[in-house]
C-alpha cells in the first residue's frame, strides 16, 4: 500500500498508527474485544477473522461440488439473493468471466419486474442451476425469487442449491422440496462480511473456479494481518487511514479499480457503507465515477486505486496521478492475479473493521437496513389487506414527470416547470455534501450510461461526490449510509411505470408492486431522518421518460 497525504494527514495517521501499535488493539480485535467499538455485541460478529483457513479445510467439498456441476452439464447458473449473498459471486463472475465447462453464473438481485423477466430469458428455467442465497433465510427478495423460478423450473429441486445459516427458515423450505444440495454459512458472520464464508465460495465452485488457491491467498492475507506493527499490516494500516482521513473531513471513499476488476466497487460498497454508516458518522464509497479534471473534486475525497498490474489502464495512472498532485489523498494498492481477490476481500474486511473503531461505531449492525425492510411490509401488507398500495399525490408534474416528496421538502423545492424544481433540489447541495441518484428501474447498460450521464454533469456543475444506485439492491448496501450516516445527502429518487408486471406464485402482490414498496419505504425513511430528498415518477415509456429528465437537468444546471 503507497499513501500520498498531505503531511497534516500523514502525522494523524502515523499518530493512529502509534496508538495501535503501543496499545495492543491488532491482539484485541483477534481477541474479540468488543471494547474497540462500541461495547456492544462486536464479539458475536467476529467470525470471519477465522473463515478462510475453516473453509481451506472444505476443499474436497468445494471439489465435489465443481465436479457435480460440471457433470450436470448446465450451460447456465442463476443466484438469487441480495446484498452480502449476491455481491461477491457478481464480482467473482464479473471478474473471472465464463470457465470452460462450467456454467454461466447470472445474479439477479432486483424485484424490477423487468430485470426478473431479463434473467428468465437469459439463463432458460428448464435447464438452469439455481442458487438461493439467504443467511436469515426470511429475507424477502430471496424467497420470492426463489418462489418464482421454483415454480418455473417446473418444481425441480434437484437443480436448487440453497446458502443459508443452520435452522433459518430458508433451510426448512430447501429440505421439503428436496434441494440438490444445502451448504450452510456461519451465524457468527454478517451479510457483509460473507464473502470468504460458503456464500462466496459455494458460487465460486459453482463457477468452475479454484477456491483452494483463491483461499489460500486469504489466508496469507490474514496472517500478515495479525501483525502487531501497523506499518507492516496491510489491512489495520488501510482501515486506519480511512478512518482517520474521515475524521479530518475527507469522507468521501472514491473507489478507482483496473477495468479488469471494475466490479469489485460494487462489494467495497456494501462493506463500507452498511458498515460504517450510522450515529451521524459514515465513510461514503464512491463507485464508477469516472476519473474527471482535479478542479471537478471538492476538499471531502480521498481517492483508493486498485490496480490490476497485469492489465493497467494508462489513463487511471495518470488521472490518479494528477490527483495525487493536486494535493487530494491517494491510497494506491495493487493486485497482481484475478485470484489476489480473496486476500483482498479479507484486507478490505479487516480495514473495515478498523475504520469503525476509529469512527466509534459497531461496524457489525445496520439498523436503518431494519427500518426500510419494515417500511415496505408496512406497504406490502397494506397492498395484502385492501388491493392497493396508499394513496398518494405529486406536489408538481410536468412532460410526463411526478414528483414527490414530504411538506418540508416540498416547501425548499420552489418552480413551475420541471427544470426549476429540480435546480431548486440540486442548488441545496454544498460543500462536504454527495448527491445519490437512487433509481428503481431495471439495471442494463442502457440505463447506467443515462444515470452515470446525469451523476457526472452533477459533479463537474457543483464539484461534489456523487453516488448512484439500482433499486431494492441499494437498500441491502449503501441505503444503510444514506439513512443512518451524516445528513450530507442531496436524493433523487427514480421511479417508473412497469411496462409489464409479473405475479409472484401464492402472493397476491407482483414483483411490481413489491418494488414499488420498496421504493417508497425507502423514501419515507429517508425523510423521516430529515433528508433533502425528492422522488421523480416516470409515467408512460421509462426510456422517454429518462431522456426527459437528462434534457431537463441540463437546464437546471446550467
Amino acid at each position: 500500500m503507497r499513501q500520498s497525504f498531505s503531511p497534516q494527514l500523514s502525522d494523524a495517521v502515523a499518530a493512529a498508527s502509534l496508538d495501535w501499535s503501543q496499545s495492543g488493539k491488532v491482539a484485541r480485535l483477534w481477541a474479540h474485544d468488543k471494547t474497540l467499538w462500541s461495547d456492544a455485541d462486536e464479539d458475536r460478529w467476529l467470525g470471519w477473522l477465522d473463515i478462510p483457513d475453516r473453509e481451506l479445510e472444505q476443499q474436497a467439498r468445494f471439489e465435489a461440488i465443481a465436479r457435480d456441476v460440471k457433470a450436470g452439464g448446465y450451460r447456465d447458473a442463476v443466484l438469487l439473493g441480495m446484498g452480502g449473498s449476491s455481491l461477491c459471486p457478481e464480482v467473482l463472475s464479473m471478474t473471472f468471466g465464463p470457465q470452460p465447462g462450467f456454467p454461466v453464473m447470472h445474479v439477479l438481485d432486483s424485484t424490477d419486474p423487468a430485470q426478473v423477466k431479463a434473467i428468465e430469458a437469459a439463463a432458460d428455467p428448464k435447464q438452469a442451476l439455481y442458487v438461493v442465497a439467504s443467511k436469515s433465510g426470511s429475507t424477502l427478495e430471496p424467497n420470492i425469487f426463489k418462489q418464482y423460478f421454483f415454480e418455473q423450473a417446473g418444481r425441480d429441486g434437484s437443480r436448487f442449491i440453497a446458502i443459508t445459516d443452520p435452522g433459518s427458515k430458508m433451510q426448512k423450505l430447501a429440505e421439503g422440496d428436496h434441494f440438490g444440495l444445502i451448504c450452510y454459512g456461519l451465524p457468527t458472520i454478517g451479510g457483509r462480511y460473507s464473502a470468504l464464508s460458503d456464500f462466496g465460495m459455494v458460487a465460486g465452485a459453482v463457477m468452475g473456479l479454484d477456491i483452494p488457491r483463491f483461499l489460500r491467498g486469504a489466508v496469507e492475507m490474514a496472517r500478515l494481518c495479525r501483525q502487531p506493527d501497523v506499518a507492516n499490516n496491510p489491512g489495520v494500516s488501510l482501515g486506519l487511514a480511512l478512518g482517520t482521513l474521515a475524521l479530518h473531513g475527507h469522507d468521501k471513499v472514491t473507489l478507482v479499480a483496473s477495468p479488469a476488476i471494475h466490479d469489485l466497487g460494487a462489494w467495497l460498497e456494501q462493506l463500507i457503507a452498511e458498515s460504517t454508516g450510522k450515529q451521524g458518522k459514515a465513510l461514503i464509497p464512491v463507485d464508477r465515477e469516472e476519473l474527471g479534471a482535479t478542479e471537478v473534486y471538492g476538499r471531502d475525497r480521498v481517492f483508493v486505486y486498485v490496480r490490476f498490474t497485469p492489465e493497467p489502464d494508462a489513463a487511471q495512472d495518470d488521472a490518479v496521478e494528477r490527483l495525487a498532485m493536486a494535493g487530494h489523498p491517494v491510497i494506491r494498492l495493487e493486485m497482481q492475479d484475478r485470484y489476489d481477490l480473496g486476500a483482498e476481500f479479507f484486507r478490505w474486511e479487516i480495514a473495515t473493521a478498523v475504520a469503525g473503531s476509529v469512527l466509534g461505531i459497531n461496524p457489525f449492525d445496520q439498523p436503518d437496513v431494519e427500518a426500510s425492510k419494515l417500511a415496505t411490509r408496512k406497504l406490502t401488507d397494506e397492498f395484502e389487506a385492501t388491493g392497493k398500495l396508499p394513496a398518494e399525490a405529486p406536489f408538481f408534474e410536468g412532460d410526463g414527470l411526478k414528483f414527490f416528496t414530504d411538506e418540508r421538502n416540498a416547501a425548499q423545492l420552489p418552480g413551475t416547470t420541471v427544470a426549476e424544481v429540480l435546480r431548486a433540489h440540486l442548488n441545496r447541495l454544498g460543500v462536504g455534501d454527495y448527491f445519490g441518484l437512487l433509481a428503481y428501474i431495471q439495471m442494463n447498460p442502457a440505463h447506467e450510461t443515462a444515470l452515470q450521464t446525469m451523476r457526472h454533469q452533477v459533479r463537474d456543475s457543483k464539484h461534489v461526490a456523487t453516488c448512484l444506485g439500482f433499486g431494492p439492491r441499494f437498500l441491502h448496501s449503501t441505503g444503510q449510509a444514506y439513512k443512518g450516516g451524516p445528513n450530507t445527502g442531496v436524493f433523487l429518487q427514480i421511479t417508473c411505470d412497469d411496462a409489464r408486471d409479473v405475479a409472484i406464485p401464492g402472493q397476491t402482490y407482483t414483483f411490481g408492486i413489491v418494488k414499488a414498496a420498496q421504493a417508497r419505504g425507502d423514501f419515507d425513511v429517508l425523510t423521516e431522518r430529515r433528508r433533502r430528498a425528492l422522488r421523480i415518477h416516470i409515467t408512460g415509456e421509462l426510456e422517454k421518460g429518462l431522456a426527459t429528465l437528462q434534457l431537463a437537468l441540463t437546464e437546471a444546471l446550467s
